[in-house]
């Protein structure tokens, strides 16, 4: 039959739409990266990858892997925060913190550990939304790397190993924690030794299957609330039931012609910023000396407005860029004595000065151009030490006191700051974050003085020392693999402490922009096991 003329434009227009729709999105980069604690859940990233994922696929198989290697820092029975940027130049993030259940009331006793300290679990919840809202492969698709290693099992790695056997008496106290974390009641699993956690296996099966009602309603919720509730815990069906994870609200702020970005409340980003832009209006150092008592200074007073991010008006002024103009003349003027801006210790969440190194991050990025870090805890090594029989996860702590005074209803608030810095024109150049502590913030504000700031590579920006303002002296870190701080203090004015112990300073993973190429770059601390993966499509 003879094509009519009309019908052959009918033909060329569905040709040119098939094209278009099979048409592949634009790749502006070159390859996708991913930098996590654990090469298990670098290996589960870039595995993502090579099926299609995007940077939100990667980091979500990668953080419920580290749920099942790296259940010291991190697990399901946690908290969660992230900040990503898209492809299309959104910036946003997901807070899933723990949150207080509705019957809590503050006790008289604090506790660090145990039924007392359980609130509701977001770590899940959080995942489950950063899938909904911007993953490109079925859930399914995502956890099976995680599945597969708590079936299967996998080596302990001696960090891992040597974290688990440092907490081996508060783990022995709880049953379910016996069964799944101890060989026997006075033992932990040793460095190599095989590791298989069929119950957790079985759990991940529910989520990936379920979604969110596969964790906080059904089967799994009811023994999370049986276990703790026979033991004296205060954690309801509702609870579960009701919690959600949430849009973060994200602040801004500038360094060295860069923004800053980083969420608000339950995460302490606002004292990332405040420190930075405090560091922006200081003279550029001119030696090692200078750079750590600069950044001992600025990190003295912005801790000292930890407890005010809350109100509205102190919030601006710990983000006002002039009134960062002001506390740097403080330091170029000595008028900032260390400890002078601290409070009173004994007023402080435990938290504030713990020198335990809980926590895990990872930050992603593809060849699409987005981008996500993400920090997920449990609270201190191994959370409450409490797992329930039959499910095989540490629950984090959140009451208690160790973390601060709540009532219920409240996210707790953590030094937990994720953060993206941009170019002018909105493109990313670093995305990072930290494990650590109260760590965590100086990892992060350090790293970025010496990438931005001192204009030094990725890789040797996370290597070189850190310092942090502890008690009356100057910490600063000083170990085998890293090079010495090459500086001379008069110990009259400005008192310092070598620490020689890795891991103290916060661990940083971080991804960039390529210097004048459109490519990725990734980097893990040197004081930690993670690892880095490039993935580039052939």
């Amino acid at each position: 039959m003879k094509t009519t003329p009309y019908f052959s434009k009918i033909y060329c227009c569905l040709t040119l739409i098939l094209a278009a729709c099979s048409t592949e999105p634009e790749t502006p980069y070159s390859n996708s990266v991913i930098a996590t604690a654990h090469p298990l859940a670098t290996q589960a990233g870039k595995t993502i990858f090579a099926q299609g994922g995007n940077a939100f696929d990667a980091a979500i198989a990668a953080a419920f892997t580290l749920s099942v290697v790296e259940p010291s820092m991190s697990g399901i029975g946690g908290r969660l925060q992230a900040i990503y940027h898209t492809a299309d130049g959104d910036i946003a993030g997901v807070d899933a913190t723990t949150e207080v259940p509705k019957d809590y009331k503050e006790p008289k006793e604090k506790y660090s550990y145990g039924y007392p300290t359980i609130g509701i679990p977001g770590v899940v919840a959080g995942l489950i939304k950063l899938h909904q809202e911007k993953g490109s492969l079925p859930l399914a698709v995502l956890m099976a790397p995680s599945i597969k290693l708590a079936e299967e099992g996998f080596e302990l790695l001696p960090g891992e190993a040597l974290r688990q056997a440092s907490v081996v008496d508060q783990l022995a106290e709880f049953e379910g924690t016996r069964k799944h974390f101890l060989t026997s009641d006075s033992f932990t699993v040793k460095t190599g030794e095989r590791v298989v956690q069929k119950d957790l296996a079985q759990v991940l099966r529910k989520i990936a299957a379920e979604g969110h009602r596969g964790f906080y309603e059904g089967e799994v919720a009811q023994k999370m609330v049986a276990d703790i509730q026979s033991h004296g815990g205060i954690l309801t069906l509702d609870d579960l039931k009701n919690y959600t994870a949430r849009k973060s609200r994200i602040l801004k702020g500038t360094y060295k012609e860069h923004a800053i970005y980083s969420p608000f409340l339950p995460s302490y980003g606002a004292i990332t910023i405040q420190i930075l832009q405090i560091l922006d209006h200081l003279s550029p150092s001119s030696n090692e000396e200078e750079w750590a008592q600069q950044l001992g200074e600025a990190t003295e007073i912005a801790y000292s407005y930890r407890e005010f991010q809350k109100n509205e008006d102190s919030l601006a002024n710990i983000l006002s860029y002039e009134k960062a103009d002001k506390w740097a003349k403080q330091i170029q003027t000595n008028k900032v004595v260390l400890n002078d801006f601290l409070n009173d210790s004994n007023t402080m969440p435990v938290s504030w000065t713990s020198i335990d190194g809980h926590t895990t991050h990872l930050t992603a990025a593809d060849q699409w151009g987005n981008s996500i870090a993400l920090t997920q805890t449990v609270g201190p090594t191994m959370g409450s030490k409490v797992a329930t029989d039959g499910l095989g996860f540490i629950y984090a702590v959140t009451l208690g006191g160790y973390l601060g005074s709540y009532k219920p209803g409240d996210r707790v608030n953590s030094h937990i700051s994720p953060t993206l810095v941009t170019t002018q024109d909105g493109k990313v150049q670093i995305a990072l974050g930290a494990a650590g502590g109260s760590r965590i913030v100086t990892a992060i504000t350090q790293v970025l003085s010496r990438y931005l700031g001192q204009g030094l590579p990725l890789e040797q920006a996370i290597l070189l020392p850190r310092v942090y303002p502890y008690k009356d002296s100057l910490w600063i870190e000083n170990h085998s693999g890293i090079e010495e701080l090459n500086a001379t203090f008069d110990s009259n004015t400005f008192p310092v402490k070598y620490i020689d112990e890795i891991a103290k300073f916060g661990r940083v993973h971080a991804i960039a922009k390529a210097p004048n190429e459109e490519k990725w770059i990734g980097a893990a601390d040197p004081d930690w096991e993670g690892t880095t993966a490039s993935y580039a499509k052939k």
